[in-house]
C-alpha cells in the first residue's frame, strides 16, 4: 500500500501532492488494478491534514478513472498508468542512482541536485521539441 508524504516547501497544494503520488505509483507499477488506497482516516492521521483535502484528491483520481470508491469498503485502483516501457525502468534507475551518488560526491545537497536535475530535464525537453 502507498504511504503518502507532503512537502510543505514544494508550493504544490497538499491534495495535488496526493494525486501526483498516486499517479507516479501507477506509472511505476507500484500500484496495480485492485490495490486499495489508504483510507481517508489513515491519511488524515498520518499527514495531519483536513479530510476534505484527501477526499478532493481521491475524487479527482476517481474522475480520471484511476480509482473507484466502494462505500464502506475503501478506494480501489481501477486501472494502471504503467506501460510496456516498465521493463526499461530498472537499468535507468541504476544509472540515476549512480548519477545521484556522483552529485553527492561533488558536494551537492538535495536542493542543488533537484535544481540541476529539473533544469537539465527541462532543457532536454526543449531540445526534443
Amino acid at each position: 500500500m502507498i504511504e503518502f508524504s507532503l512537502d510543505s516547501r514544494s508550493g504544490v497544494s497538499p491534495y495535488l501532492q496526493v494525486v501526483h503520488q498516486v499517479r507516479h505509483a501507477l506509472r511505476l507499477g507500484l500500484l496495480r488494478e485492485g490495490d486499495q488506497l489508504p483510507t481517508v482516516k489513515d491519511v488524515v492521521a498520518r499527514l495531519a491534514i483536513n479530510p476534505n483535502t484527501v477526499l478532493k484528491a481521491y475524487r479527482e483520481l476517481e474522475r480520471d478513472g484511476l480509482v473507484a470508491a466502494r462505500p464502506g469498503v475503501g478506494t480501489f485502483v481501477t486501472r494502471t498508468l504503467a506501460d510496456t516501457s516498465l521493463a526499461a525502468h530498472e537499468p535507468l534507475r541504476r544509472d540515476l542512482r549512480r548519477w545521484f551518488a556522483k552529485a553527492r560526491l561533488a558536494g551537492l545537497d538535495d536542493e542543488s541536485i533537484e535544481a540541476l536535475f529539473t533544469s537539465t530535464f527541462r532543457t532536454a525537453q526543449q531540445d526534443i521539441a
